[in-house]
C-alpha cells in the first residue's frame, strides 16, 4: 500500500510549488537569487524543484493566468491574484501541483502521463508498456517489477520470463500475455486481453486470469472473475466508445481526459449514447454531443465547461 508522505517532504512540496507559482506571476520582477539560495540549501529543495519543473512542463497548455478571477469573477491586481493563487490554491497548473499531485510518490515516478495524454514505451525486453490518461509507473527491471502508482496502464509480455505488476491491492504476473490495470480510489481492475495472468489479492488465494476475463482487486480480496467488453479498453488506441451508455457515466469518463472543471445537470444523466470518439480532442466530442443530443455546451473558459438539458424550441 503507499504510504503518506512525511510533513516534512510536503512542506518541501509546497515551497517548490510556490517558488513556481511566484515565476508565473512575477515575470521579470521574479528573484532568481532567492530561488537559487533555496534550492542550493537542501539537496531536497533541489530535487523536489527538479521534480516539480518537469510536472510543470505536463501542464504546459494551460494558461497560467487562468484562476479563480477568470471563473466569474472582476479581474484582481496581479499580486492579489498571486496571494490569492498562493492562499487558495487557486485553479492555476502552480496550484495543481499541491492539490492534484500530492502525495509525492506522483512527482517521484519514472513515467507520467499528462491529463488527456496517452503515450507508448518499449522495454528492454521487448514488452510493450502504454500509460493512459493522468497517469504514474515506477520501473524495476533489475527485479522485474513495474509500481502502478496512479491511472492507468496497458502492458504486452511477449517472452516467457514474467513481468510482476505492483498495484495497491495486489501482484500481477504477466509473461506471454497482454493486460489492463486500472486504479481508481478504492479498488485495481485487471483485465486480461490474451493470455492468462496470475494475481496475488492482499487478502485470499492466488487466482489465475484468462484471456476475456477481469476482476476487481480491493483491499479485501478479489471480486468476482467477470467477462468485459474489449471496447472500454479504447483508450490504447486514442479513441473512447460508447455503445447506448447512459450520458453520466459517459461524461465521468470523458472526464478523466480533459484538464478543468467538466459539470452536467443531473437531467443529462439517462440520456444514452453511442458512438466512437477521437479523444485528441475533448472539445470537439462536446461539440458532437450537442449535435446529436439535447445538450447545450456552456464554456465560461475552456477549462471550465458546464452541460445543461437544452430547451424546446416552441
Amino acid at each position: 500500500m503507499r504510504q503518506d508522505p512525511s510533513p516534512q517532504a510536503r512542506e518541501v512540496a509546497r515551497a517548490a510549488a510556490r517558488w513556481l507559482a511566484r515565476m508565473e506571476f512575477d515575470g521579470d520582477d521574479f528573484d532568481c537569487a532567492a530561488l537559487q539560495r533555496w534550492r542550493d540549501s537542501s539537496a531536497h529543495h533541489e530535487a523536489a524543484w527538479q521534480k516539480a519543473q518537469r510536472l510543470r512542463q505536463r501542464f504546459a497548455g494551460v494558461p497560467p493566468s487562468l484562476g479563480m478571477a477568470t471563473l466569474d469573477r472582476p479581474a484582481l491586481p496581479r499580486r492579489a491574484v498571486l496571494k490569492r493563487a498562493l492562499g487558495v490554491a487557486a485553479l492555476v497548473p502552480t496550484a495543481w501541483l499541491l492539490g492534484r499531485e500530492l502525495p509525492l510518490e506522483v512527482w517521484r515516478a519514472d513515467l507520467h502521463t499528462a491529463t488527456g495524454e496517452q503515450r507508448r514505451w518499449s522495454l528492454a525486453d521487448g514488452s510493450a508498456l502504454q500509460l493512459n490518461t493522468d497517469s504514474a509507473l515506477d520501473l524495476d527491471l533489475k527485479s522485474r517489477r513495474l509500481v502502478l502508482v496512479q491511472g492507468e496502464m496497458a502492458l504486452n509480455v511477449k517472452g516467457g520470463t514474467p513481468l510482476a505488476i505492483q498495484a495497491p491491492f495486489g501482484l500481477i504476473s504477466v509473461s506471454r500475455s497482454e493486460v489492463c490495470v486500472r486504479l481508481s480510489e478504492h479498488s485495481c481492475r485487471v483485465s486480461v486481453l490474451s493470455g492468462s495472468v496470475q494475481l496475488q489479492p492482499l487478502h485470499g488465494p492466488m487466482l489465475t486470469l484468462k484471456e476475456g476475463e477481469q476482476v476487481n482487486l480491493q483491499a479485501s480480496g478479489a471480486g468476482p472473475v467477470s467477462a468485459f467488453d474489449a471496447a472500454q479498453l479504447g483508450w490504447r488506441d486514442g479513441v473512447l466508445v460508447a455503445q447506448n451508455q447512459p450520458l453520466g457515466d459517459f461524461l465521468r469518463e470523458l472526464g478523466r481526459y480533459r484538464p478543468g472543471v467538466l459539470r452536467w445537470d443531473q437531467a443529462l444523466e439517462p440520456l444514452r449514447v453511442t458512438g466512437s470518439f477521437r479523444l485528441e480532442n475533448t472539445d470537439r466530442i462536446l461539440a458532437l454531443l450537442s449535435a446529436s443530443l439535447p445538450v447545450h455546451v456552456q464554456t465560461r473558459t475552456r477549462y471550465w465547461v458546464t452541460l445543461t438539458l437544452r430547451k424546446k424550441v416552441a
